[in-house]
């Protein structure tokens, strides 16, 4: 029995092994994600590349603590920091971290609308409240187990921007320079964007939604999987599938990105294209410099990211408002038994909505969503690392000295982008 236990995890195919952190690094490079990257990349070229490589290995470190949290505690953030830190304090963070989804939630959508009207024509806004609506019923309607599958089959679209890179000519030796040997510059736009990729690929709604998600498979009665503080001889397995699953969508996340801070630096940056405020703006750029078929894959790929993006937003704002609030949280299960976390995921889909039909600028709200991103990531991170160093909390799976320094790097490296973006702040 006890190798059964141990062995629950290993065993499993290896699609199936990839899941929360597949899904999560995918939801990274969301329409709003691939619009920064764009901008980056036409504004600065091949100059930038370099920070791809520095936010992965910290990316890989923070979002393989949040995993863990939920595989050994069988609850997710919010519920996690009720249970050990000041209720005010979680409050706060949480609300931020609603902010934030929300006017990403409506970037993504209206990006989304608007693609699709590149594509075939026809009212963005119309579209834009269909891809939500077909969103939030899958939500609600079917189960975790059931919708999961999904999600990671629309990871996919995400290599439509690999696909990109080879049907333009890419100068190579000028990447790999750009990578290993960058010139990095010290102003103030420079630091910006540095601070926008950073910001882009280390986001708290991020921690909450695959910490959700190694929950919701705790939970789901088709597998024997347990809290790890209730079956610690399931740990070395686990903790191996998560390792291999983090890593694995964090690489594909930061493949993809790189891919698309490279588009846009051939054909864009080249070209002197260097203002580009949306991924729509992006993808129509490419059309009469790159062809229609890079054009295509662009738009289509921002459909595919969308469609993965807008449940994760809503989604982990709503498991951080529930749990934070001590109510029953889940997509397993039905709206009837969690009111709040079903009503908060429809509300901030709906708002995310409406607010496209508004005449607030989205690259502006866009941005104070970075910044809020920005700085309530800070506090998040040092509040998830002091939690997964808790022994109440996690008995005997504490994370590891290794884990501990990468994360309180990331934590600091974080903090400084924070910095960095006040101190700039108006140049």
């Amino acid at each position: 029995m006890q190798c059964e236990s141990q062995e629950s995890e290993r065993k499993i195919p290896a699609w199936r092994m990839l899941s929360a952190g597949l899904v999560t690094g995918a939801a990274d490079d969301d329409p709003s994600g691939i619009a920064t990257y764009s901008q980056v990349g036409a504004a600065f070229g091949y100059g930038t590349l370099w920070s791809v490589l520095l936010a992965l290995p910290l990316m890989i470190a923070i979002q393989t603590i949040s995993a863990r949290i939920g595989r050994v505690t069988g609850a997710g953030i919010g519920a996690n920091l009720r249970r050990h830190y000041a209720h005010w304090l979680v409050y706060v963070m949480v609300f931020a971290l609603v902010v934030a989804n929300v006017i990403n939630l409506a970037a993504d959508i209206g990006a989304m609308g608007a693609a699709l009207k590149l594509l075939i024509g026809g009212s963005a806004l119309a579209y834009s409240v269909a891809f939500v609506v077909l969103s939030l019923a899958l939500q609600v309607f079917i189960p975790f187990s059931y919708y999961s599958p999904i999600l990671k089959l629309l990871t996919l679209s995400l290599f439509a921007y690999v696909a990109t890179v080879f049907v333009i000519d890419v100068p190579w030796a000028k990447v790999a320079l750009g990578v290993f040997v960058p010139q990095i510059r010290f102003d103030a736009k420079y630091a910006v964007a540095i601070v926008a990729v950073l910001g882009t690929t280390i986001s708290p709604y991020l921690f909450f939604w695959q910490a959700a998600q190694e929950m919701e498979e705790v939970r789901d009665t088709g597998n024997d999987r347990k809290p790890l503080t209730r079956k610690p001889r399931q740990g070395p397995s686990a903790l191996r599938r998560i390792g291999i699953d983090t890593i694995a969508g964090m690489l594909v996340s930061e493949i993809v990105a790189f891919f698309i801070i490279l588009t846009a630096a051939v054909v864009l940056h080249a070209h002197g294209k260097t203002d580009i405020n949306s991924a729509a703006q992006a993808a129509s750029a490419l059309r009469p410099l790159a062809g229609p078929f890079a054009f295509a894959v662009f738009a289509a790929g921002i459909i595919g990211t969308g469609l993965l993006a807008v449940p994760v937003l809503a989604g982990s704002a709503a498991y951080g408002v529930a749990e934070a609030l001590g109510k029953p949280a889940g997509l397993e299960r039905t709206p009837h038994q969690a009111k709040l976390f079903y009503t908060v995921l429809i509300v901030a889909g709906l708002i995310g909505t409406v607010l496209n039909f508004t005449p607030i600028d989205p690259i502006k709200a866009l941005y104070w969503s970075a910044v809020v991103n920005g700085v309530a990531a800070v506090p998040i991170m040092a509040t998830i690392m002091l939690l997964s160093m808790n022994s109440h909390a996690m008995g005997q799976f504490t994370i590891p000295v290794w884990l501990k320094i990468a994360g309180w790097i990331a934590t600091a490296v974080m903090a400084a982008a924070a910095l960095v973006m006040f101190a700039t702040w108006g140049t």
